[in-house]
């Protein structure tokens, strides 16, 4: 069965509940992973994805691509 992921923000309300509008039909049955983000979680990520263009870069595959 094919899944849908989504990503929401969102803050703890004071009595502990964390309330979130969800584009699916009532009664859909969902799983629900909860996870603190560190503060330089983002910049990680960010990096990696910009490391790894520099892949991508190169003469060999310009040449390829731009005949294809």
């Amino acid at each position: 069965m094919p899944q849908s992921a989504y990503r929401f923000e969102t803050h703890v309300l004071p009595d502990g509940k964390v309330d979130v509008k969800v584009p699916m039909a009532p009664g859909t049955r969902v799983e629900v992973l909860v996870r603190t983000p560190t503060a330089d979680e983002f910049n990680d990520l960010a990096q990696a994805a910009t490391s790894s263009l520099e892949f991508w870069d190169n003469p060999a595959d310009d040449e390829a691509w731009n005949n294809a």
